[in-house]
């Protein structure tokens, strides 16, 4: 992780050159703005993962050393079959167009966007709270 915070690190100061350059020569505030925003998050991103790889083993990325099969292993548990980021995606899209068309639209959209969170939070949930 040490070398991502870096390289991030890094980014936030070209965007931080580029949002001063673009800001002077061209004295327009949205790509200014936008410029600096984009600044903004690189240096967040980049200071968690050097807060993060100071307090974590060091991985097989930050060995000059190490071989690709040594950062092998389980990545995490993925779901095969859910059908909840669909119900997820269709009411985010509907609240997207809620913002273009009219916010009626949103009352549409509310409850296929809580569905599909609610299902997708608890979909294997088995807790000793959980219901029948």
């Amino acid at each position: 992780m040490k070398i991502q915070g870096k390289m991030f690190i890094w980014l936030s100061v070209f965007f931080l050159a580029v949002a001063v350059v673009y800001g002077v020569w061209s004295k327009e505030p949205v790509g200014t703005t936008a410029l600096v925003l984009a600044f903004g998050l690189s240096i967040m991103i980049g200071f968690y993962l050097g807060f993060t790889a100071r307090r974590v083993d060091v991985g097989a990325q930050d060995n000059k050393e190490a071989d690709v099969a040594d950062d092998a292993g389980e990545v995490g548990f993925f779901s095969p079959h859910s059908w909840q980021p669909l119900s997820l995606a269709a009411g985010a899209a509907l609240a997207f167009m809620g913002v273009a068309i009219g916010w009626w639209l949103m009352y549409f959209s509310a409850p296929l966007l809580l569905i599909g969170l609610w299902g997708w939070v608890f979909e294997y949930y088995r807790g000793e709270n959980r219901t029948q």
